[in-house]
Parts: structure tokens; sequence; C-alpha cells
């Protein structure tokens, strides 16, 4: 479906936002992109949909050029900015089935849909209220309705859950997996890495515009740390390589190697602790804040 290799955008003096990726995304496939802010993420879908023509490298979709040819991608393409949407004037309802119609949607479909999609994300509610009444996490959601209304073979979501409150950010991700379900491409980008974690199939993490791991949520997780939570308020011991306390609680992370040690001084202090491998989120954080120079493919 859509294939990167080698993409760099260099802007003046130097500055890479993107430098050297390479990355595939298949029908069907939820492709996660993490990284901090300014690592290049955005840009980086901007190439895609044509919108930022890169310095180097090639981006092909679907066999296609979408950098030369633009207004063909933006028809093969869905894009929810990271900005919010302008939705003056009009109200949810409205606004997803506008764009429903300019994508070529019939009215009855397009009809069909959107009311499939306020009921799904839980906001029929706010459905014929006017959109500067709506709160920013509804703006949000129907942001991404308009995104999803009449999908196009890729979809692609910039950080689509900024300011939606949990039970529809769960909504919004089952939503997503759909897509995926259908045959549809989607690439994400998210900093609510936690939750993304159980709809992403592929992650790729960025880091000051490159690619510095890419993998299942599952395989980058396995085998490089673990987490080690016991309440206790002492000094860290020296094998923790970082730890954070919520309340009397803390949680410290550890090399596996070390498990056996920390097992060992966990049962000096109290019964009742547990080690469970480290998440995607510990696994990013670790990855981007300089533990490690390597690029890690899983």
């Amino acid at each position: 479906m859509l294939h990167i290799e080698s993409l760099t955008k260099e802007y003046r003096r130097g500055v890479r936002a993107n430098d050297g990726i390479s990355l595939d995304v298949a029908e069907g496939q939820v492709v996660g992109l993490l990284g901090h802010n300014g690592a290049g993420k955005t840009t980086l879908l901007s190439q895609v949909v044509g919108l930022v023509r890169p310095t180097s490298g090639r981006v092909e979709l679907l066999g296609r050029d979408p950098v030369a040819e633009a207004a063909w991608a933006r028809t093969v393409c869905s894009f929810q900015p990271q900005a919010q949407a302008p939705l003056t004037g009009v109200t949810a309802r409205q606004a997803i089935e506008i764009v429903g119609r300019l994508r070529g949607g019939s009215l009855r479909e397009v009809r069909r849909r959107t009311s499939a999609l306020l009921a799904a994300l839980d906001i029929e509610e706010w459905a014929d209220s006017p959109a500067e009444k709506l709160s920013g996490g509804i703006r949000r959601l129907t942001a991404f309705g308009m995104a999803t209304v009449m999908p196009g073979k890729l979809v692609m979501l910039d950080e689509p859950t900024n300011d939606v409150d949990p039970v529809r950010r769960r909504l919004l991700w089952a939503q997503v997996r759909a897509l995926a379900t259908a045959g549809h491409a989607v690439v994400l980008v998210t900093h609510n890495i936690a939750e993304a974690e159980r709809t992403i199939d592929h992650v790729v993490v960025l880091d000051h515009g490159r690619v510095v791991a890419a993998g299942t949520p599952a395989a980058l997780a396995a085998g490089r740390e673990m987490q080690l939570s016991l309440s206790f308020d002492g000094p860290l011991p020296r094998w923790a390589s970082s730890g954070r306390r919520d309340g009397d609680r803390l949680t410290l992370t550890l090399a596996a190697a070390d498990s056996v040690e920390a097992v060992a001084w966990a049962g000096r202090h109290t019964d009742r602790f547990s080690l469970n491998p480290a998440g995607l989120e510990d696994v990013y954080v670790g990855l981007t804040r300089g533990e490690s120079d390597a690029v890690l493919v899983a």
C-alpha cells in the first residue's frame, strides 16, 4: 500500500525534520508513529499526502508517486490533521456530511455513515449543535468523523485523541481497528501510547527525524526491561535504572538480567510486590531519552 524509502526533509540551515526514514504500511494494518514533539511525525504525514515536498528519498502509494501526483493522492488518502478542524458556521453532522459528499459519497451513503459514526463515537447528543459551542474533545471526534466518513485506501490520523475523554478515546480506537478490519491502511500519530498499544499492529519510533525502533509492540517490549512495583519509601536500589512514586507505591524499571536480584530485594521488604515486563510506553521513553543510540528493528 505505502512504501517510504530513505525519505529526508531538510529545511533551511541544515535542519532535518526527517532523516532517511524508511517504512512500509500494508492493507489492513495500523501503524503507529511515536516520538517527542518535533520528532518529524507530522512532516512525514504531510509528505505522503503531497502537502510537503521531500528533499530526497522516495514515497510510493498504491504504486504511484503521491508527491508528483498530489491531487490524486488526496483522493486515495484521508487525513485528519493535528490542528482542530475549522467548523465555524456548521454543526458536527453537517461538517461530516459535507466532507463525505466532497469525497464522492452518495447522499444516502454519507448520511448513513455519518449517523453510524456519531453513534459509535457517542456524540449524537451534540450532532446538531453549532460547532462554536462544542468542547475541544467533541470537535476532535467530529474531525475524526470527517476524515473517516468516506475513508480512502490510506487513512492518516495526526493525534486523533487529543482533548478526548477516556471513554470516548476507547470508542475512537475501536473505530480505528474497524477501518483496518475493513481493509484500509491506517497510519496514526499519538502520545496515548498505553491505549494505542492495544490497537497498533506495528510501531515506528522517531527521534530527531530518525527511525530508532520499529516492530510490533510485543516484540519491542520483549526482553528489554522489567518493572517492579511495591510499597517502599527508601532509596532506589543500585540496579534500578529509574523509579517513579505514586503515593507510597514505588515502581522501578530494571534490566531483565537483574530480575532475580530484584525479587530477592523486594522479598526482604514486603511479601506483596509485582514484577512484569515493561510496556511499550516504557520502551518508548527509554529509546527517546538518550539511553540508546542504536536503531532497533524487531
